[in-house]
């Protein structure tokens, strides 16, 4: 061989695709359980639009002050902190619990599902939290009334229940 003859490079590794995506079994089973575990802001708003019970209860887990700023008209306020001290005196056990705190940095209503659902609720997290309700323009109360923001075009839905993905 002459030294001028290449040596096939290894092909790079595309980050992506280091680790094999999920055989289809899998990766349904893991987003039917995801389904399962989290609510889109849109489809609670769109839920919480119609006439009648949603079927469901909204938790607002953040803190007192998070709350005063601004909240999903009709949530119930439960600090993370203190959900396990009281929410047997706030919650119903039959009816399915929605939490949320913040947004997605924020890890509060995770922590607050997992409390509920060791206390025996059947609970979902909203995804977004109450910043991406805002951002896509719904209405929140806040203790000087309702308010809406003007909708943010990198996020808000096509109609409310469609997140257009």
């Amino acid at each position: 061989m002459s030294s001028s003859t290449a040596v096939n490079p290894v092909p790079a590794v595309n980050p992506v695709l280091r680790v094999a995506p999920a055989a289809p079994s899998t990766a349904a089973a893991h987003f039917r359980a995801s389904l399962a575990f989290h609510a889109d802001v849109s489809d609670v708003a769109a839920a919480l639009a119609t006439d009648g019970d949603p079927g469901f209860v909204v938790l607002d887990s953040r803190s007192t002050e998070s709350w005063d700023q601004g909240r999903v008209p009709g949530a119930v306020h439960l600090p993370t902190a203190l959900v396990p001290e009281q929410a047997e005196r706030i919650l119903d056990k039959s009816v399915p619990v929605v939490t949320y705190c913040w947004g997605p940095g924020c890890n509060g209503a995770t922590r607050a599902a997992l409390a509920l659902a060791e206390l025996g609720y059947q609970v979902k997290e909203m995804l977004g939290g109450f910043e991406y309700w805002v951002r896509e323009g719904f209405e929140f109360e806040t203790w000087e009334g309702r308010e809406r923001h003007a909708v943010d075009s990198l996020t808000a839905p096509v109609r409310a229940g469609d997140c257009g993905c």
